[in-house]
């Protein structure tokens, strides 16, 4: 079988950038051999949408473009190359007294290498339920499609809750806007840029 090629990965790097933030990038291109994007290569929209939101949140952010999908967090993970329970999963959900409403619409921030327990979710919520709504209704919430959902960026503000296992990672990676975006952060910057929550929201494991 032959050898598969090497990941191709680019740079989209904002200024100014804080201390930081241009640690974090010198770090992880000596490590992992990423190259910095100049101001010739073009930006997918959607990265551009998440930076311009993640700067109004006073964070500044580095994306990093990759030529594979990062569609799951064992992709991104291995993208990255960092442990999976440092993927941030963006997850969608409804929560509200009944299914069969319309619910209120919430974003729960899950590490990889977790499964959300929708009856965590509720109660932080203060719901009686939470349940997974469909793909369309994803895109008309976040303004981004699944599999690339980002953090923040979205048409009008969602309330936001943040798994305590991502907090104990010195950075965490989450999608930009695309299956091959992604941008790290410390997880408490990006709970602050959130306004997330932290609470408890993982499946007890079986």
């Amino acid at each position: 079988m032959a050898p598969r090629p090497a990941l191709q990965m680019r740079w989209h790097r904002p200024l100014p950038i804080p201390a930081f933030s241009i640690a974090l990038s010198g770090y992880f291109r000596h490590e992992v051999g990423r190259k910095l994007c100049n101001d010739q290569c073009p930006m997918h929209r959607n990265a551009v949408v998440v930076m311009e939101a993640a700067r109004a949140a006073g964070l500044a952010i580095e994306v990093v473009e990759h030529a594979d999908e990062t569609r799951t967090a064992i992709e991104a993970a291995q993208a990255v190359g960092v442990e999976v329970g440092a993927i941030v999963k963006s997850l969608v959900f409804a929560v509200g007294e009944s299914s069969k409403g319309d619910g209120e619409i919430v974003v729960a921030l899950v590490s990889g290498s977790n499964q959300l327990d929708e009856r965590k979710l509720a109660a932080a919520a203060g719901a009686r339920k939470a349940w997974r709504i469909d793909a369309h209704a994803v895109r008309d919430a976040t303004g981004f499609a699944v599999g690339g959902i980002p953090p923040f960026g979205y048409p009008v503000p969602l309330r936001m809750f943040i798994d305590p296992d991502l907090m104990k990672h010195v950075v965490v990676w989450a999608a930009a806007g695309t299956p091959n975006h992604v941008f790290g952060s410390a997880p408490d910057d990006l709970a602050t840029a959130t306004g997330a929550i932290v609470a408890d929201l993982a499946k007890a494991a079986s």
